[in-house]
This record gives C-alpha cells, structure tokens and sequence, in this order.
C-alpha cells in the first residue's frame, strides 16, 4: 500500500547528527560537512547504502566510516571519466563506419531512405529527432550548408556529425537485415545483432556517466547480449553477469582493440583500484581471475 512521502529537509549539520546517531564514524565534521554541501545527502548515501547492517532502519556497520564511503564516491567518479575517454573513440568509429559503408552503398542520403528500414515509423521518428539536432546545431559547417544548398539534410558525413550517438543507435538497430548491417558489425568484430544490444548498452553506459550517476555497484537496467564468437579476443569465462559494470567495461575493452589496438585502458583501470583498495570489485561484477583473462592482459 502506498503512503504519502513525509521526509522533511534537513540542515548540513541536521543530516550530520543523523548519520551520526545512525552509528557512522565522522573522523573530520568540517570536511564532512563541507561534502554534504558541495556533493549532496543523497548523492552520496549510494556510496554508504554497503555500509549499512539494518537496512530499513538506516543502521551503519560498527566500522562504517563516512571517509571509506568518500572514497567510493572519487573512486566511481574516476572511473566515470577514465570510461567517457574511451567511449568517445567507440563512438567515433562506429559514426565513421556507419557513414562511409551506408553512403558508398546507397548514396549521401541514406538515412532518409524508408526503404532501407525494418520500421517506417520508428525510422520517420529517428529521422525527426535528426532533424531537431540538426535545427540546433550551431556548428559553421552546417550554417554553410542551409545558406548554400536547397536540400532538407546535408549528407550523412555532415549530419550524422551533429547527430546524438542515441539518434545513430536507432538509426543502426532499425537497418534491415541486410550486407551493409553485417559489415559494420564485422568491422568491430561482432554479429549484427550483439552489435546492435552493445551500441544501444554504450548509449546507456554513456548516459550514466555524463550524468554523474553511481556505476561502481549498479546493477544495469539493459542487458547486452553475450556473444556466441567473436573475430577478437573476448572473456573466457562466459558465466558473469550481464547486467553489472564489469561486463559493460569488458564490452569497451573489447571495442577498443579494434578502434585502438595500443590502448592502455586494462592499465589505467588496474592502476584506478590500486589508487582505491577498498573498493570491491564482486560487487561490480567481476569474477574472481578477471586478471587472468587474456582481454584484460
């Protein structure tokens, strides 16, 4: 049965005395304080959510120290942006492939083609929301472009440059079944079908992190497919779960020996969880010799 919400706010120092009396040890109140003005009560109770040992009544563990949930924060927040980094390079050449495989095949015009599409509708609404973006862009290529040319859309090298990698992941899962679809795939080493879950997986992992939302411990809304062959090195051990973050960063250190083959990814990460010891890698997902996978090497 559902109840009304009656929580009210509380002061800095109000949300320090709960957790306080809740049992959590604050070594510096003023640094304390500080964090919760500056990240926020709610944004960090994700990171101090583990330390609890009675859940529903709010109770930390005897040695629950608001320092330790401090350092999950910095660690979630580095990795956030060591995986922006890299996704930018899948990105990008997953936008480059796209538009040089599409176009030589069918023209500059492809994406507008319905015939080209599983889905008239959905492919009239991607091209909708393509539109929008390109109304928006403030880029100088394309103010050139609407003062020098009659067409409704530059062709695919120019728009699906201003175009949000979530518009190209639809556009991409939306393709019929057909050479072109394959070829793209191949390119990074996959099937057709696992490339489409894995691009709409780095649309959401993406999101996340541009959103600053907490990825260490999360268990993840979309479900990538786990590949039955692969053309490069994959996890031997088939068994981790899907929907947590270590398969998600597998999938970017996969796609990344194809888009950069002398990445130093595996290392920064490694080194991330030395700088941070306390973190625990279980609850991301990771299986006990991930260190052993040649992926990961």
């Amino acid at each position: 049965m559902k109840i009304p919400y009656s929580k009210i706010p509380l002061t800095y120092s109000e949300q320090l005395s709960q957790l306080k009396t809740r049992g959590l040890i604050i070594d510096n109140e003023s640094k304390a304080l500080h964090l919760l003005e500056n990240i926020g009560y709610y944004r960090l109770s994700g990171y101090w959510y583990p330390l609890l040992k009675d859940k529903p009544n709010h109770v930390f563990k005897d040695t629950a120290n608001f320092y330790n949930a401090f350092q999950l924060y910095c660690f979630d927040r580095e990795l956030r942006q060591l995986i922006i980094s890299e996704l930018e390079k899948i990105e990008v050449a997953i936008r480059a492939k796209m538009i040089y495989i599409l176009s030589l095949k069918h023209g500059c015009f492809w994406f507008q083609y319905p015939n080209l599409f599983k889905n008239e509708l959905k492919h009239s609404n991607t091209l909708q929301k393509i539109k929008d973006e390109y109304n928006k862009s403030d880029q100088d290529f394309v103010k050139s472009f609407k003062n020098k040319y009659t067409d409704s859309f530059p062709p695919a090298w120019m728009i699906l440059e201003v175009t949000s990698f979530g518009s190209l992941s639809l556009l991409y899962s939306n393709l019929n079944d057909s050479k072109e679809k394959r070829e793209i795939a191949n390119y990074f080493g996959i099937s057709d079908s696992v490339f489409v879950s894995w691009i709409h997986s780095i649309v959401y992992l993406r999101n996340l992190c541009a959103h600053h939302s907490r990825l260490w411990n999360r268990t993840l809304s979309i479900q990538p497919l786990i590949p039955r062959k692969t053309h490069c090195t994959w996890l031997s051990d088939l068994s981790v779960s899907n929907n947590k973050t270590f398969f998600m960063l597998s999938i970017v250190k996969y796609l990344l020996q194809t888009v950069n083959p002398n990445t130093n990814f595996s290392r920064k990460f490694k080194l991330l969880l030395e700088k941070y010891p306390n973190v625990d890698t279980y609850a991301m997902g990771f299986s006990q010799n991930w260190k052993s996978e040649p992926l990961w090497q």
